[in-house]
């Protein structure tokens, strides 16, 4: 697993539940807005560990499900989600005005890539 990946995971681990965060922001979180494909595959590489990774708060931009393969299909991400009291706009998107969490600045994510998991945040 490398570095990068670690970090990928820090930052998934710190979300809190009911909240969700897109690739493209976890890319802009460790610095490369660029590289939100490898925050894809990162997740796609998802290691099982304690705590988990919780990898169904991960959507893509527009507030679409796009992980749904790693849960066994969308509904099954689409569920965890509401158990966390996450809804659904009628198209079927999670409104990320309501729903979208972002760290607080300053944390050095590659200290905390260690498993290691920095206090969550409610800031939007």
């Amino acid at each position: 697993m490398g570095a990068y990946a670690e970090q990928v995971y820090a930052v998934v681990q710190a979300v809190p539940p009911g909240r969700v965060i897109t690739y493209g922001a976890i890319a802009r979180v460790l610095g490369d807005p660029r590289k939100a494909r490898e925050v894809g595959w990162a997740m796609f590489a998802t290691p099982e560990r304690e705590p988990a990774v919780p990898a169904h708060r991960v959507i893509n931009a527009r507030g679409e499900l796009s992980g749904g393969w790693a849960f066994g299909g969308y509904a099954v991400q689409r569920g965890l989600l509401e158990a966390e009291s996450v809804t659904f706009l009628a198209d079927g998107r999670v409104d990320l005005d309501r729903y979208l969490w972002l760290p607080d600045a300053g944390v050095d994510w590659a200290a905390t890539g260690s498993g290691d998991q920095p206090p969550a945040s409610d800031d939007g």
